[in-house]
């Protein structure tokens, strides 16, 4: 089959392999922030050490994982998937070095806020999601692809929710309202992307390698739990701890719960590239049912449906797609080695320690639960590094 323009223009492409395609700077931060940032926060955490930043521990951990590991994530598949869609050229080279040099500048500004003051870090942070949403938009536009503008609005509450977590901050000292826009907008994210990308996988690998029940098309059912999903998140945004709120939480959980067996999860075991999708999917309705039962019971700590979202369904979706597109956009079999499969375990692994440890409040679980994280993601900079940052990219590549 002949090339198209695009693809000779990819293929004539002779800068570093790193600036190649957005997954390749940005699925290589990620992660190493993920393990370096846990790595600084457990010892702060525990007191061992002081950082100097004006966030208490709790609240630039998770500033770091939320606007820090998952927008470098969101921009890693954005930029990697709006060509895709488009059919234009890839945002790369100095473009896309200059974009991830701004995330890194606002890493450093939060980690430093102490030096450099409250303000000049809100700035200086805030500009990524900022100028990620601009070339998106650009992009999406330019490429008339109208129906993955919903995309910008999912970005657009992320941005507001930054600017909520800092004002709150520097207003009140610690973070509320923008911690839950912005896990609001991850799981709305995780929902609209996964329910493509989940059965569309699935289909795929089932026709191939085990016929018989396949995913069910997305419908109505799909639409009414998104919705569904959606108004028990703003919900608890506004309340978290209102019981009529939790009822809706409980009832998106089962929903969600619904829309995950419809994908014919039970018949991919022999394929983990693409049964960890579904794994990962399973904490978000394992969230909503976590957080709607603390409405109604002490018994459950809030926190604990929070960490099944943050750990568990952000986690293992994040590091899915991560290795999968990895793999594909770079020409290798989509396989998950022993290597690949053990960073899958380890992050499982963390999610469930996560959550037993609220349950038990044992700071040796939680310790080992930030272990488990670091060694997942320190495992995909070892097994995946290489690949981003050497393998030379070549116009066939581009698949997933």
């Amino acid at each position: 089959m002949p090339m198209t323009a695009a693809q000779q223009r990819r293929r004539d492409y002779a800068g570093p392999a790193l600036l190649a395609y957005g997954f390749r700077p940005f699925f290589l931060g990620a992660a190493a922030w993920a393990a370096f940032g846990m790595l600084l926060w457990l010892p702060q955490y525990v007191g061992d050490i002081a950082l100097p930043t004006r966030l208490g521990a709790l609240d630039w951990h998770i500033h770091e994982m939320l606007y820090g590991y998952v927008a470098a994530t969101i921009a890693g598949f954005l930029l990697t998937a709006i060509p895709n869609w488009t059919g234009r050229l890839p945002v790369n080279g100095l473009p896309l070095a200059g974009l991830a040099m701004v995330w890194c500048a606002g890493r450093l500004a939060m980690l430093t806020s102490a030096y450099i003051g409250g303000v000049a870090a809100a700035v200086i942070d805030g500009a990524f999601l900022l100028a990620l949403a601009g070339v998106a938009a650009r992009e999406i536009i330019a490429g008339h692809n109208w129906r993955n503008l919903r995309i910008l609005v999912v970005l657009g509450v992320l941005i507001l929710g930054n600017v909520v977590f800092h004002a709150e901050v520097l207003l009140f000292g610690a973070a509320d309202y923008g911690i839950r826009l912005a896990i609001a907008a991850v799981i709305v994210l995780i929902m609209l992307v996964g329910g493509r990308i989940v059965p569309s996988f699935t289909n795929n690998w089932l026709v191939r390698n085990n016929p018989g029940r396949l995913p069910v098309s997305f419908s109505r059912f799909d639409m009414l739990a998104i919705a569904v999903s959606a108004t028990a998140l703003a919900g608890w945004i506004a309340a978290p701890m209102n019981r009529a709120v939790g009822a809706v939480l409980v009832l998106a959980g089962l929903l969600q719960a619904v829309r995950l067996a419809r994908w014919s999860g039970y018949r991919t075991i022999a394929d983990r590239l693409v049964l960890v999708l579904h794994v990962g999917y399973l904490f978000v309705p394992l969230g909503f049912l976590l957080i709607g039962a603390a409405t109604w019971s002490r018994a459950v700590p809030a926190t604990a449906g929070i960490h099944a979202w943050s750990a568990g369904a952000v986690g293992l979706m994040t590091l899915a797609v991560m290795t999968r597109a990895s793999l594909g956009h770079t020409g290798q079999a989509l396989k998950a080695t022993a290597a690949t499969q053990a960073i899958y375990a380890l992050a499982l692994a963390a999610a469930v320690l996560r959550i037993v440890a609220v349950f038990s409040a044992s700071t040796a679980l939680l310790h080992l639960a930030g272990f488990a994280w670091i060694a997942a993601f320190g495992g995909f900079m070892l097994v995946y590094g290489p690949l981003l940052i050497a393998r030379k990219p070549t116009w066939q590549d581009a698949r997933c």
